[in-house]
C-alpha cells in the first residue's frame, strides 16, 4: 500500500485532536489505515504499526475474525467493541452484508444483550442520566463533546422488547438503534446520543445482582417520575431546538403519556407506537395489494393491547378515515385483546390509549362466550372472523391451530402478523401458520426467520421490523428541517414503503416477499425521507423547498462507512 494519501477527491475532516487522543475517539479512529502524511502531522508515529492498510482490508480482517467465534452473541459483543474503537470500520462491516449483520446488531440478539449488559459493558457510549442527577441534567447536556447532536434515543429500560424492566441494562437498545439509524439510514454517527434515563429497577435479579452497573433502587414512578423526564426534555430543548428526541421501551402507560404531553413541543416520537404502526401499515397496505380483503373490507384483530398495540390501530384507524370511512365506522373495525379479554368500553383498567379502539359495553351480548366480561382471542376469533390477526403480545405460542385455521375458511388470503420479540416470544411460527391455512395466509414476523417451504413453494418471511421506518425519519429531520412529527408523516411513511413492495410488483404471487430485502435498507430510508418531509411540508412543519432541494439535502445528509482525508485544525487566535 503506498504511504501517500488514499482519498481522492474526497473533502477533507479538520480535527484539532492528535496522538493518543485522535486514536481513542471512535468517530475518527481509522486504526492503521492513517497514511504517513497523517501520522506525521498528527503525531501518530510509534503509536501505529508500520503497514498501513485500506479500509477494506481491515473489513476483511475484522470479519474472518468474527466468522471464527462460536456464536452470534459472541459477535455482538466483538462488533459492540469494534463500534467502540473505530466506528466507520463497524458500519463498514454492516455495510457488506447487512442481511447477516443486523440480526446480530439488534434484533434478536440484542435481548440477551440487555439481559447481560452490566457483564459486557466496559466502555462509556452515551449518557446514563440517573435519578440523582436531577437538578444537573442541562448542565451535563452542556458538555461541549455533544455540540453536533441531532438525533437522541432515549429509555429508562422499563419495558425491553419482551423482557420487561431491565434498568440501566437498556441502554443497549438506545446504542443498537442509533446503529440502525447510522447503518439503514446514514445518519453521521457523530450526530448520534444514546440516552439512559436511569429511574431505577423493579427487576429483583438486577437488584441483587452484584454486577449491575444501574441504580439500585425501585423504579421512580408518578409526580416524582414525570418532573425527572420534564427536566429532560426541557434540557433537550433549550440545548437543541432542531433535534429529534426518539423515545424507546418505555414502559406501556408512561410511552403515551410523554409522546402526546411533548410532541407539540418539539420534533418527538415513540418507535415502539409510531414506528410499529408504521411499518405494520406499510407492511398491510402491501398485503392488500398482494391480493388480502381490501382496505374497506379489513376486520382487525390485535393481540396486546398495549403501547405498540394501540399505536397499531389508530394508525389503521386513520389510514381507513383517510380511505373516505368514517370514524366510528373505522374504529369499530378493530377487535383489541389484552390480558383481561375482549377491550371494551367500561371495562375495569382500559387505558387512555385502548380507548379509541375499544369496543362497545354489549359487543359480545349475543355471542356464545364463557364469560362475557372476559372474552378470550379464540372466541373473539370464532365471532368476528377477521381478515388480519395482529400479534404484539410478547406471548410465545398464543396464536394456535384453533385460533388461526379458521381465518382460512373466511378470507382468500388472510393476513396474520406475529410481531413479537425476542424470538422465543413470538405468537407462531412462520411454518405453522402457513401449515395451518393451506399455505394462503400472508405472514410476517417481528424477527427475521430462514424462507420456509410449504407444499413445495419457498416463501420468504417477512420481517415487519421498526427499521424500515425510523431511520428514514431521522433521516427526514436531519434534511428537511422538520420541527415536529405528526401521524400524517407515519401514513406518508406506510404509502412510501408499500409503493416498494416486491409483492406488488409482481402481481401478488403468493411467493414473493412484501417488504423489499433488508439489503434495500437505505434505498428504503430514502423513499420514506422523501415522503415525510413532503407531508411536513404539507402539515407546515417543514420548510418549503423544490424537489431538487430534497434531493440534494438528502444526499447531503447521507453519511456512509468510508475514511475521509484529515487536516489539522489551525489553533485558535488568543
Amino acid at each position: 500500500m503506498s504511504d501517500t494519501a488514499h482519498f481522492p477527491g474526497q473533502v477533507p475532516l479538520h480535527t484539532a485532536l492528535s496522538g493518543r487522543e485522535l486514536l481513542d475517539c471512535p468517530v475518527l479512529n481509522k486504526g492503521n489505515a492513517f497514511d504517513r502524511r497523517e501520522r506525521d502531522l498528527f503525531g501518530l508515529h510509534g503509536l501505529l504499526p508500520a503497514r498501513i492498510a485500506t479500509l477494506a482490508e481491515q473489513v476483511d480482517l475484522a470479519c474472518m475474525r468474527l466468522a471464527a467465534l462460536p456464536d452470534n452473541f459472541a459477535r455482538h459483543i466483538a462488533l459492540r467493541e469494534i463500534q467502540d474503537r473505530n466506528e466507520t470500520l463497524f458500519y463498514a462491516i454492516i455495510d457488506q452484508a447487512p442481511e447477516s449483520w443486523l440480526p446480530i446488531i439488534y434484533t434478536p440478539a440484542i435481548g440477551r444483550a440487555c439481559q447481560q449488559f452490566s457483564q459486557i459493558w466496559t466502555r462509556p457510549r452515551g449518557l446514563f442520566l440517573n435519578y440523582t442527577d436531577r437538578g444537573r441534567i442541562a448542565e451535563i447536556l452542556a458538555s461541549p463533546q455533544w455540540d453536533g447532536v441531532r438525533v437522541i434515543v432515549a429509555s429508562d429500560g422499563g419495558s425491553i422488547l419482551g423482557i420487561g424492566d431491565q434498568g440501566a441494562n437498556g441502554m443497549a437498545i438506545p446504542i443498537g438503534k442509533l446503529s440502525l439509524y447510522t447503518a439503514c439510514g446514514g445518519l453521521d454517527p457523530a450526530c448520534a446520543l444514546p440516552v439512559l434515563l436511569d429511574v431505577g429497577t423493579d427487576n429483583a435479579a438486577l437488584l441483587a445482582d452484584p454486577d449491575y452497573i444501574g441504580w439500585r433502587h425501585a423504579r421512580v414512578r408518578g409526580a416524582e417520575y414525570d418532573a425527572f423526564i420534564a427536566e429532560f426534555v426541557t434540557a433537550v430543548a433549550a440545548r437543541w431546538p432542531d433535534i429529534a428526541l426518539h423515545w424507546e421501551d418505555l414502559s406501556g402507560a408512561d410511552a403515551l403519556r410523554i409522546l402526546r404531553r411533548y410532541r407539540g413541543s418539539l420534533c418527538t416520537y415513540n418507535d415502539d407506537i409510531q414506528g410499529t404502526a408504521g411499518v405494520t401499515a406499510g407492511a398491510l397496505l402491501a398485503a392488500i395489494r398482494a391480493g388480502a380483503a381490501p382496505l374497506a373490507d379489513q376486520r382487525i384483530v390485535i393481540f396486546g393491547a398495549g403501547g405498540a398495540g394501540c399505536g397499531i390501530a389508530d394508525l389503521l384507524a386513520q389510514m381507513m378515515m383517510r380511505a373516505g370511512m368514517a370514524a366510528h365506522e373505522a374504529r369499530s373495525r378493530f377487535f383489541m385483546v389484552d390480558i383481561n379479554g375482549l377491550v371494551c368500553h367500561g371495562m375495569e383498567g382500559v387505558t387512555e390509549g385502548q380507548m379509541p379502539c375499544a369496543q362497545p359495553a354489549d359487543v359480545a351480548a349475543d355471542w356464545q362466550v364463557a364469560d362475557p366480561a372476559h372474552v378470550t382471542l379464540a372466541e373473539v376469533m370464532a365471532h368476528v372472523c377477521p381478515t388480519t390477526l395482529i400479534g404484539t403480545s410478547g406471548q410465545g405460542g398464543a396464536f394456535t391451530r384453533q385460533i388461526v385455521a379458521p381465518m382460512a375458511r373466511q378470507a382468500a388470503r388472510p393476513v396474520v402478523f406475529a410481531l413479537s420479540n425476542p424470538t422465543a416470544n413470538i405468537e407462531a411460527l412462520p411454518a405453522d401458520l402457513l401449515e395451518w391455512t393451506d399455505g394462503r395466509a400472508i405472514i410476517g414476523t417481528g424477527g427475521p426467520f430462514a424462507p420456509v417451504t410449504h407444499a413445495g413453494r419457498t416463501r420468504p418471511v417477512d420481517q415487519i421490523n421498526n427499521s424500515y421506518v425510523f431511520p428514514g425519519v431521522g433521516l427526514a429531520v436531519m434534511a428537511g428541517g422538520i420541527t415536529r412529527m405528526t401521524d400524517g408523516m407515519f401514513l406518508a411513511a406506510a404509502d412510501a414503503l408499500a409503493g416498494l413492495s416486491p409483492a406488488v410488483g409482481a402481481g401478488g404471487g403468493h411467493d414473493a416477499a412484501l417488504l423489499p430485502p433488508v439489503s434495500a435498507l437505505r434505498p428504503v430510508a430514502m423513499a420514506v425521507a422523501r415522503a415525510v418531509i413532503r407531508q411536513g411540508q404539507a402539515e407546515g412543519v417543514a420548510p418549503a423547498m423544490p424537489e431538487t432541494g430534497i434531493e440534494a439535502m438528502l444526499a447531503a445528509a447521507m453519511w456512509s462507512p468510508r475514511y475521509r482525508p484529515y487536516e489539522k485544525t489551525p489553533p485558535a487566535r488568543p
